[in-house]
């Protein structure tokens, strides 16, 4: 018998246009091998997850840019399709913050946690989050907010070059621009340039101290606060291989105990009152020693799986759980459990499974439509950007002679282009 009430169906729901979040099959997985009937509200088209025998139905998204109506009208069209309440599970900071603020229209049609519908907007917005790291005691880099495109040159050499820019608001930004959510920012006329950008970004710029990254330096935090703020449901890991290098997405990671990580999630959850399920980046100074938060991100981390403990406990069935009145299992963690993004780590998916065991997040023996699917999705995507970046790079020359004729400096620029991407695509999970 399931843990779960399998009478309570799940609503997954993503507005970014990813269709390589592998995040999201992982919630599919996790619920429908519990028994549960998962509704997936996102773009599917040519992503591996629509193979997956544990979806019950696949709803179209709101359109791109779609208003706080426009999001609400759609999920109320769905719930009257599944004619039972629901729990909505927002997988994307975009559709967590849309379901935050709808949370009194959206009840009681769907089941989410008690919390302040500002909060998760508050949290996700980069330059909010440094406010509230400075409350609640937690480090966050220094960063400054320019006023001007001059403050955004002097800034830049006051925190020393090179800095990180990032826009407050990453999901606001539209396509089409090439601005990054997050760019590395070597010099002050760069940071100029940038400010300048700032009408198109539709968010503020924010400069901050760069943090250079090692081994050991990348954290990473889930959990899900319960109905009384207790912390359950995740844990502390640390990344081991990123893509791109060095500031990526997690393409490998582990769980470790890490007790220091630990007491700064759960004091900036209890500090904020947060209910939910969430995922925090920290990066280790090697100079100090300090753990930093970068991102919170209000809904799961793509790599939510490594946390499944020895009852089958996750953040996504934590949720479930606590939303359904139902109690939690009493597992134990399996510290040195492993995760690892097979498109993004080929060779350390074929190598030995660690002896805590080992999560893939394509592949799986009772779900085998995603892990078949997706090579031949997937070349076809690399395939596409990189033609559109050579295009680009060398519009003058035919479409049959550029892999020929391009220089080494351009097929770098290209390789590096498309790795930036990708990592976009992912959409403040990176």
């Amino acid at each position: 018998m399931s843990l779960l009430d399998t009478r309570v169906p799940a609503v997954l729901l993503r507005i970014d246009r990813n269709p390589f979040h592998h995040g999201t099959l992982g919630a599919v997985r996790s619920l429908g091998r519990a028994g549960v009937q998962v509704h997936l509200v996102a773009d599917s088209t040519g992503s591996p997850v629509r193979t997956s025998r544990f979806v019950r139905q696949i709803h179209p998204p709101p359109p791109p840019g779609a208003s706080l109506g426009d999001i609400a009208v759609a999920l109320r069209r769905i719930a009257n399709g599944v004619a039972r309440p629901a729990v909505l599970i927002p997988m994307d900071d975009a559709s967590g913050i849309a379901v935050g603020r709808l949370r009194e229209e959206l009840a009681p049609a769907y089941l989410l946690p008690q919390q302040p519908g500002a909060l998760p907007e508050r949290v996700a917005d980069k330059a909010e989050l440094a406010e509230v790291c400075a409350a609640a005691g937690v480090p966050h880099p220094e960063t400054v907010i320019p006023e001007s495109a001059e403050h955004a040159a002097s800034a830049a050499r006051g925190l020393g070059l090179p800095v990180i820019a990032k826009w407050s608001r990453p999901w606001l930004l539209p396509p089409g621009t090439g601005l990054r959510s997050t760019t590395v920012v070597r010099s002050a006329q760069e940071a100029r340039d940038l400010y300048l950008r700032t009408g198109e970004a539709g968010s503020r710029l924010l400069l901050q101290a760069f943090l250079p990254p090692g081994p050991d330096r990348d954290w990473f935090f889930h959990g899900y606060a319960d109905r009384s703020g207790a912390v359950c449901g995740g844990g502390p890991g640390v990344k081991t291989r990123a893509w791109p290098r060095g500031a990526g997405l997690t393409a490998v990671g582990r769980w470790a105990p890490n007790p220091q990580v630990q007491l700064l999630a759960e004091r900036l959850a209890g500090e904020l009152g947060y209910r939910g399920i969430f995922d925090l980046d920290f990066r280790r100074c090697g100079a100090t020693g300090r753990y930093h938060l970068l991102d919170f991100n209000p809904r799961p981390g793509a790599q939510f799986r490594l946390f499944t403990d020895s009852a089958g406990l996750d953040v996504v069935r934590a949720l479930h759980l606590d939303l359904t009145h139902r109690p939690l299992p009493d597992g134990v963690p399996l510290p040195g459990r492993e995760f690892v993004v097979e498109n993004y780590a080929p060779l350390t998916a074929l190598r030995p499974v660690p002896p805590a065991g080992r999560e893939l997040a394509w592949n799986a023996r009772d779900d085998r439509g995603p892990g078949r699917a997706l090579w031949g999705l997937w070349a076809r995507h690399v395939s596409g950007r990189l033609l559109d970046r050579v295009r680009a790079a060398v519009p003058a020359a035919s479409p049959t002679e550029l892999p020929h004729d391009l220089s080494d400096d351009v097929r770098e620029n290209v390789s590096e282009d498309v790795s930036e991407d990708v990592c976009d695509e992912k959409a403040s999970s990176c």
